[in-house]
């Protein structure tokens, strides 16, 4: 549970438009930052029961997931994304939901719809039936599978935090967490996310094949009798405390700084962009990337029980909070130039200080 009354952990007391509690004395804040490291290990101890490997995986979607973002997974089938999803539901008492993407899903199976009901005396009325986007840890299995009018659904859901139905708006229950899903190489009956609808996840992770030891484990825990489960460890206040305390963190300006000229340079028509960028890059990262690196840098800060924000934390975040965000060139395809190659450019030709 989190620390008492009077620590960073209460703001979750007061909304967003209020006025927010006074930053704690270091002491208290010492506590608050030693809470959130405790809790985050145990998070991943019950994750790693279940999770064999994909350790960066596993603390970029933590990472999203105490920034208040939403992460989309990619990777070949059979790599775990769902059960790591499932797993994270199994560790956290948080209602959990599962979206299936397909061809003929609609709007109104996500967000839900009214239907009419008859109670005992025979009065009828409209009842408005919740879809399974009101949950707190959604699922949304191969999100790339449903056309591009319900996937609209889906993430406007995710930004705005809440859906209109029939012209009422309703909202949705926090924290909201939507994880979602695709396969990179089988495009046959997909819908590609169109660039400005991919900018609305945080993060995007890339969930690699296993090496030999990790999949020796994988083998041995799937086909004895008994699979482990994860035990909960967080409840949805606490989710919500964790948050909250990742937006105290503070961050100095010269940190900022980096971090807005890394996402600048993805620009090719800026004087701060590599060589690599003016060539293969025709659009460059959205504001919302360097927000991206700054929450996620706060909760690796708070992760390694520091309460400020470094240089490399903000180069930890670089990757997944760019990589789906730098549109490239038709000659970046035709000479192999992926986003990592160009994102490494950045990394290696933009300093963390400014060089006079």
């Amino acid at each position: 549970m989190p620390p008492g009354r009077g620590g960073l952990a209460d703001t979750i007391c007061f909304p967003v438009n209020e006025t927010q509690p006074a930053t704690p004395s270091p002491a208290t804040g010492s506590k608050q930052v030693e809470w959130f490291r405790t809790t985050y290990q145990r998070l991943v101890r019950e994750v790693g029961k279940v999770i064999v490997g994909q350790h960066e995986v596993v603390e970029q979607v933590l990472a999203t997931l105490f920034s208040g973002g939403n992460a989309l997974l990619e990777g070949v089938p059979g790599l775990g994304k769902t059960l790591l999803i499932r797993t994270l539901g199994d560790a956290m008492d948080l209602r959990f939901s599962r979206i299936q993407f397909t061809p003929d899903l609609m709007p109104a199976d996500i967000t839900g719809t009214y239907i009419i009901q008859e109670d005992p005396s025979g009065h009828k009325e409209y009842r408005f039936m919740p879809g399974p986007i009101f949950a707190n840890l959604i699922l949304a299995d191969e999100i790339n599978r449903a056309t591009p009018k319900t996937q609209s659904a889906m993430l406007e859901a995710m930004q705005e935090r809440a859906v209109t139905v029939h012209g009422e708006r309703r909202e949705l229950p926090q924290p909201l967490f939507v994880l979602a899903t695709q396969n990179p190489i089988e495009q046959e009956g997909t819908y590609p996310l169109p660039e400005a609808q991919l900018d609305r996840f945080m993060m995007k992770i890339l969930v690699g094949f296993p090496d030999k030891d990790e999949l020796i484990e994988i083998i041995n825990r799937t086909t004895a009798g008994g699979e482990p489960r994860a035990e909960k460890v967080l409840s949805a206040d606490e989710v919500l405390s964790m948050q909250a305390l990742v937006r105290e963190v503070p961050i100095a300006p010269h940190v900022v700084e980096y971090a807005v000229r890394l996402g600048v340079a993805t620009h090719p028509d800026k004087a701060e962009a590599p060589s690599l960028v003016r060539r293969y890059v025709r659009y460059g990262a959205s504001p919302r990337a360097v927000q991206a690196m700054v929450l996620a840098g706060k909760v690796r800060a708070l992760t390694e029980g520091r309460y400020n924000v470094s240089f490399d934390d903000i180069r930890w975040a670089a990757r997944p909070a760019l990589r789906h965000r730098i549109i490239l060139t038709f000659a970046a395809e035709a000479d192999g130039v992926d986003p990592e190659q160009v994102i490494d450019e950045l990394l290696a030709e933009v300093p963390p200080t400014s060089v006079a």
